[in-house]
């Protein structure tokens, strides 16, 4: 397959290449015309599928900007009203067409006649959709997709004085990598006593989002919000049990490594106790680990680093440069965080963090990095509902990045001794990460199977579960408020809900596509860009196959992983 990361915007045939989305009653017209033409023919169909196709990559891209602009800007007002303006005004009267169109699509007699092969993942889904569709959860949804966006802009704001100088959360956390222990303590408390200060604040909107979700679940049928979400995501190809499986594999086969990877940094750092503010840190008298000075040289790095591993990749991350799809670095009133956001008519998506010039950072854009590969490589795909893949492969996509990469790291770091740290830092985080997955997927069962709970209810319920999950290797004596409140940190509680096993499960993928790596480098990456360049076209177990691994939670399994990955370790010692 011959490559090619110059990207096009897909051409408009149905929508007018001059067209903007400035209000319903522009776009109305194009839903309408699509839900009143004839469809006399299997050739009208596939037009017809076309053009809705196009439709919907142009208000999907349009939607993708306002949450863009605004997570790049959270003060700005402005940038904030447009995006509430498409919540409140577009999207639901966009829903009762996009669930006609839906029915029309599934009842025209031609949709028999489609390769069924090719149309099957699609057809899924779009008979998903019809069932849990509900007018009742208009009105929920849009005031949701606002409420949610609320946490970027409580989170956004806040900040600590380190110094004299004034940070944001996230810029502060490369104090704890300090080897002045005095200093660590210090920022950790601070960090935590601003989260404090928001506490009630992101208590009220939590409460409010588990309430209107809990509503749309029962209007559309379902006991509880979790089963109602794992239908609408799509988990046609593991059920809850198989989460719960998971949770116990980490307790079994994960733990015990944490727990070996913390007396090994007690012993390093030559501590009594291993306190929060010391697991990231170093020894007196070595350095933190300092791979790049700004998102300028964080970018020409990583690319340096892509264009090692595969040519290819590096194009795409150029190429998002050249359309100005990136915005990397760390500031005061940017939302936290960092995604890849897919734009369906550009093909090129944005890659927004917040850089502040950690080892941590460098993960995270070479993990955005696998996002951006994998939505270039579903970009040619036919429709636009065949590049929705499942987030199980789309994190696999970015995880096995982070793998592929390492040996690569040498474009970060001339030190080889700082290259082993580097590496011996990525491979701890692949296995310390599991605890915290299965910690907040386990919470959020809790939350929506009791969603009446009162707030001390719930702290109870993440401290029950967080020490489950916990080794007590570190000592959190006297910090007992910051743990309580340790789960507001976690921005997909309250921005996507139910979105967090996927890390679990994928690293799992990557896990497995980075031994095969090891063994053959070529057969590997070929294995990653075949099942990419599939998008949503084939079933999750089918997607994993094309790249080679097994679609397996079996607590056998993770364990065989997890050898592995313990194994890799102790190579570097």
């Amino acid at each position: 397959m011959q490559l090619n990361a110059d990207i096009q915007k897909i051409q408009r045939h149905f929508i007018p290449r001059d067209f903007k989305l400035t209000a319903w009653e522009a776009v109305e017209p194009y839903f309408k015309e699509l839900l009143d033409r004839a469809i006399n023919s299997r050739a009208d169909l596939e037009q017809w599928l076309h053009d809705t196709s196009e439709l919907e990559a142009v208000v999907s891209e349009d939607a993708c900007w306002r949450q863009i602009r605004m997570t790049c800007d959270t003060t700005d007002k402005a940038l904030e009203e447009a995006f509430t303006f498409f919540c409140m005004e577009i999207q639901p009267k966009l829903q009762p067409y996009a669930d006609a169109l839906n029915k029309k699509l599934i009842n025209s007699p031609y949709t028999q006649e489609l390769d069924q092969q090719k149309y099957f993942t699609y057809l899924r889904n779009v008979r998903k959709s019809i069932e849990l569709f509900r007018e009742a959860n208009i009105p929920l949804q849009a005031e949701l997709s606002v409420l949610q966006q609320q946490y970027g802009v409580i989170t956004g704001a806040m900040t600590v004085e380190v110094n004299g100088q004034e940070y944001t959360l996230q810029q502060a956390s490369k104090f704890l990598e300090s080897h002045d222990r005095k200093l660590r303590e210090e920022v950790y408390r601070k960090i935590q006593e601003r989260r404090l200060q928001d506490r009630d604040k992101l208590n009220a909107l939590f409460t409010q989002l588990i309430e209107k979700r809990d509503q749309i679940a029962h209007n559309a049928g379902f006991e509880n919000y979790r089963d109602y979400k794992f239908a609408e995501m799509g988990r046609f190809d593991y059920t809850k049990e198989d989460c719960f499986q998971f949770h116990e594999a980490v307790k079994l086969h994960v733990l015990p490594l944490v727990a070996q990877i913390n007396i090994h940094k007690k012993e390093k750092l030559g501590v009594d106790t291993l306190r929060p503010w010391d697991t990231e840190a170093e020894p007196e008298g070595v350095e933190p680990l300092h791979p790049f000075e700004g998102g300028k040289e964080l970018l020409e790095k990583t690319e340096q680093c892509f264009e090692e591993l595969n040519p290819f990749f590096a194009e795409c991350l150029k190429k998002m440069n050249a359309l100005g799809h990136l915005d990397l670095e760390s500031r005061k009133g940017k939302a936290p965080g960092g995604y890849n956001c897919p734009l369906a008519e550009s093909g090129a998506p944005f890659i927004f963090m917040n850089a502040a010039g950690q080892m941590s950072d460098v993960t995270t854009m070479v993990h955005e990095g696998g996002h951006a590969v994998h939505s270039f490589l579903a970009h040619n795909l036919e429709l636009n509902a065949f590049k929705e893949y499942p987030m199980e492969i789309a994190e696999v996509a970015s995880m096995a990045m982070e793998l592929f990469t390492m040996n690569h790291w040498d474009t970060f770091f001339d030190n080889k001794e700082d290259l082993k740290r580097a590496k011996e830092h990525q491979l701890e985080r692949v296995i310390t990460i599991f605890p915290w997955i299965a910690t907040i997927d386990k919470f959020q069962h809790w939350i929506y199977e009791h969603p009446k709970h009162t707030v001390e209810e719930r702290t109870e319920a993440w401290i029950n579960i967080l020490d489950e999950f916990s080794t007590n290797t570190v000592d959190f004596s006297g910090l007992e408020e910051y743990r309580k409140n340790s789960w507001q940190r976690q921005l997909h509680l309250f921005e996507v809900p139910f979105y967090y096993i996927e890390y679990g499960i994928a690293q799992l993928g990557a896990i497995g596509l980075w031994k095969q790596y090891i063994e053959n480098p070529d057969k590997a990456l070929q294995n990653y860009i075949n099942a990419l360049s599939l998008g949503g076209t084939k079933t999750l177990p089918q997607l994993y196959e094309a790249a080679g691994l097994k679609f397996d939670l079996s607590p056998a399994y993770i364990k065989n992983l997890m050898e592995f990955v313990k194994g890799e370790m102790d190579k570097l010692n």
